[in-house]
């Protein structure tokens, strides 16, 4: 499939402890989008981040946590992003699901002797 042009970026937030039946909750979301055909996803640990309980989570050594952001990108053109909605309905029990338009510029098969 050649992804360019106008398409929507599905940004999921999630918790790194969060799970969907003994397993981490972001590997499940990604397992769901392959399984979907989507073009691709990419899981994003956060360093610090606090969400709807308004506690702080860092990685800094003194207050070390185990709950750490954990964000998915998910980017595709409009129809697979909005039949793939249902799907977090389902897993996701707390968190934020944002969905924006965006323009994909997509670079594949760069002949890097070409002087790059």
């Amino acid at each position: 499939m050649k992804l360019q042009g106008p398409a929507l970026r599905l940004t999921i937030f999630v918790g790194e402890t969060d799970k969907w039946h003994h397993k981490p909750l972001f590997t499940e979301i990604v397992h769901r989008a392959h399984t979907a055909g989507l073009a691709g996803a990419t899981v994003l640990r956060g360093i610090e981040g606090y969400g709807a309980s308004n506690h702080v989570h860092t990685t800094r050594i003194l207050s070390l946590s185990d709950d750490l952001p954990v964000v998915i990108l998910i980017v595709d053109d409009e129809t697979r992003i909005r039949d793939f909605l249902p799907t977090l309905d389902e897993l996701i029990g707390e968190g934020l699901v944002i969905v924006e338009p965006v323009e994909v510029i997509r670079y594949v098969g760069r002949d890097r002797a070409a002087g790059r």
